[in-house]
């Protein structure tokens, strides 16, 4: 495999989500409860993923974990980075996962962010050709089935695309389930996916990009959905989709849109989210970029805001507030390491 991250930047990252997914507390959890019986700790209701603060960041943390290991196998935090996907991936708690989310009630728990980020890690750790790795994926593979039918039995039924900028925005996690169903084989969500995204998008044109971003983004609509499309539609499709989706990325209104932001605290769980927009602006400005043809003049433009964009987030991911900590450092690996990135569908 090709892609890497710089040996610092990766023991750093690593350091930071190695910490936060074995901290059980500070935790926030939206819980379905039936009766007193059901209050009870985070490592009780969900063994496997009970730390980072929530459990959507405790999934994409030991996502990130194995896409290090996997990318950086004879680095030291590599073995500290296996040792903690050993203790987590157990058959006794993924079991206990299991036994959590098939609970009829909890069908809509997590969906889709947290799940998309399950699948995920499942790919992650079936491309990885290691023999500990094929393990972890045996384990694994009953909840990534539950995922996959809460998903699969949803997708379906959703009227609308939830166009936020936050954890509930359909496309980002189309596009991670997409990439997911490609790395697996599963031609049924491929096509379902495919289906859905050009029902919702195809006849989408002048993106709405006055009205980003919100105060506590961590995701662009806009880029996002672009992002989704570029995945969907064959090269030439796409890139005369965009030309009516984004038709002036040299406007002053496209410049001000495509400027980085910066979060005016930190400290403060929701205006934190700022920090991971300039993150994940930067993969799906990469993302919709890799998709167009090298003499189309959008695409130096698109890198060059790229560019910007990761320097303003990597430079947030920081262990001073655990309101970013405990999530920030699995956006900076999706990043650098160009998860998202294949070549255009032809």
């Amino acid at each position: 495999m090709s892609v890497s991250v710089g040996l610092f930047m990766a023991g750093s990252f690593a350091d930071l989500i190695l910490d936060a997914v074995g901290r059980e507390y500070p935790s926030h959890i939206v819980h379905w409860m039936d009766s007193d019986a059901d209050a009870r700790p985070p490592r009780e209701l969900t063994p496997a993923f009970y730390g980072s603060f929530d459990w959507h960041s405790c999934v994409h943390g030991h996502w990130a974990l194995a896409r290090l290991a996997r990318l950086h196998p004879r680095e030291t935090f590599a073995l500290r980075a296996r040792v903690a996907l050993s203790g987590t991936l157990s058959s006794e708690n993924v079991a206990g996962e299991c036994a959590y989310l098939s609970v009829p009630e909890r069908a809509g728990f997590e969906r889709p962010y947290g799940l998309a980020w399950l699948l995920q890690l499942a790919a992650e750790l079936r491309e990885w050709r290691d023999p500990e790795a094929d393990a972890w994926s045996t384990v694994l593979s009953p909840l990534e089935d539950i995922a996959r039918r809460h998903l699969a039995a949803w997708l379906p039924k959703l009227p609308w695309p939830v166009r936020s900028g936050v954890h509930a925005q359909t496309a980002l996690s189309l596009g991670l389930v997409l990439d997911w169903a490609r790395s697996t084989g599963d031609r049924e969500m491929e096509a379902m996916i495919e289906r859905r995204a050009r029902e919702w998008f195809m006849a989408d044109v002048d993106a709405p990009i006055a009205y980003e971003p919100s105060g506590n983004d961590f995701l662009s609509p806009v880029l996002g959905e672009a992002d989704l499309m570029r995945r969907v539609l064959p090269s030439e499709e796409f890139t005369a989709w965009l030309g009516a989706f984004l038709p002036d990325l040299e406007s002053h209104a496209a410049r001000r849109w495509l400027t980085p932001v910066t979060s005016p605290d930190s400290s403060d769980g929701q205006l934190s989210h700022l920090n991971g927009l300039n993150l994940s602006r930067a993969w799906m400005l990469e993302g919709i970029a890799s998709a167009l043809p090298a003499s189309d003049d959008r695409r130096a433009r698109l890198k060059m805001r790229a560019r910007r964009h990761a320097v303003y987030g990597l430079n947030a991911v920081s262990r001073d507030h655990y309101a970013g900590a405990h999530w920030l450092g699995s956006y900076a690996v999706y990043l650098l390491t160009k998860r998202g990135i294949r070549e255009a569908k032809s």
